[in-house]
């Protein structure tokens, strides 16, 4: 079994349960990433393939001829252009995986959500495709856009348009999934990424509240530092416990100026159970794990993508989003005080940890991949 992941941690620990589920049963699996991604891969204990040399922002920012992209304003044009940056990557991830499949021929492809060199490779070879979600969902654009992008390799394999899979699997409960969402499996959610040893108070609850902030695994000077920093320094303002899940790179900048803040990389699922609030940027593999920990959320979208699933999220009751334009000092400061003083949104963040739970495992989904692969 091929796994096809991307270029950041998140798109390698949303498919390495399933994956680790297959090895475990007995399963030859390679997943493949950018170059950059393999330490992440090899240290979920899986086999590591490198797809291209080349780093996913690099796809994203640039043609394919090495013309210079700027980010567009316009949330639509954004949402196609990032489609477009996936597809750039899956075309330049497709020879690597050509050349392994010569050596080394999968019985079925399963590829992350905007992995689209996964379908392109399973339509070339013959065999299954297995579309596996990344996290809440993604926009209809970012398919668009890469469909756009891909036209000369759709072309040259006579497909109409991007490979349809033979099974989506889905890692979302049910009653937060879009509306629009393909039918197909619907697995459980099992946090993966990176861990580090354990402390004490790590597990063990604050005399006051917690709250913990982050901006996802790729934060750094070049992407969402400022973000990370403006959200810290609102939350510190409160009467509550504060923690910081970052790259330690930046956790070294952040407590050099707040000594009294833990920060660092944290094993945010076990961290998390101790808190009693999040507060972050809207990636879906955050979002989910606060889901599965029945920790209610305080989401502030820093990309157009993350929007929806945000706003499902908070509609449901279990979150407050604050879009651009509204995550001013006071309305932070509100959302907060609402998030540990209103019970409705632990009750509400209690209810998706009971449905995450309650849903299929990996090793019970690889039932229907196996069949697929004819194992």
């Amino acid at each position: 079994m091929l796994f096809v992941a991307a270029g950041s941690p998140a798109t390698v620990s949303a498919l390495a349960p399933l994956a680790t589920a297959a090895r475990n049963a007995g399963h030859e699996v390679f997943m493949a990433a950018t170059e950059d991604m393999i330490p992440v891969v090899v240290g979920a204990g899986l086999p590591g393939v490198a797809a291209t040399p080349r780093s996913m922002r690099d796809f994203m920012f640039a043609t394919r001829d090495g013309t210079r992209l700027d980010l567009p304003a316009d949330t639509a044009t954004r949402l196609r252009f990032g489609g477009r940056g996936f597809g750039r990557l899956a075309a330049g991830s497709l020879p690597a995986l050509r050349e392994l499949s010569r050596a080394w021929r999968p019985d079925v492809v399963i590829g992350g959500t905007l992995s689209f060199a996964a379908g392109l490779l399973a339509a070339e070879l013959g065999v299954p495709y297995v579309r596996h979600a990344w996290d809440m969902g993604e926009p209809a654009e970012m398919d668009q856009g890469a469909e756009e992008e891909l036209a000369p390799e759709l072309s040259r394999a006579a497909l109409p348009g991007l490979p349809e899979p033979r099974l989506w699997v889905h890692i979302c409960p049910p009653r937060m999934l879009a509306p629009d969402a393909a039918p197909g499996a619907v697995m459980r959610f099992v946090p993966t990424g990176r861990q580090r040893r354990l402390e004490p108070w790590m597990y063990t609850a604050a005399d006051r509240p917690r709250i913990c902030v982050t901006a996802g695994s790729r934060v750094g000077p070049e992407q969402d530092l400022d973000y990370l920093q403006g959200l810290v320094a609102e939350v510190a303002k409160l009467d509550a416990e504060l923690v910081v899940a970052a790259p330690d790179e930046v956790a070294a900048a952040l407590t050099a100026t707040r000594p009294d803040v833990r920060a660092g990389w944290l094993p945010l699922a076990t961290v998390l159970r101790t808190c009693s609030a999040l507060v972050h940027a809207g990636g879906g593999q955050t979002a989910l794990t606060a889901m599965q920990a029945g920790v209610p959320q305080l989401v502030v979208p820093n990309m157009p993508k993350l929007v929806p699933h945000s706003r499902r999220l908070s509609g449901f009751g279990a979150a407050v989003t604050l879009l651009p334009g509204q995550d001013t000092p006071d309305a932070i400061a509100a959302a907060c005080d609402a998030l540990l003083t209103e019970p409705s949104y632990a009750e509400r963040s209690a209810e998706l940890a009971a449905d995450i739970a309650a849903l299929p495992g990996p090793a019970e989904v690889l039932d229907a991949v196996e069949e697929l692969a004819g194992a």
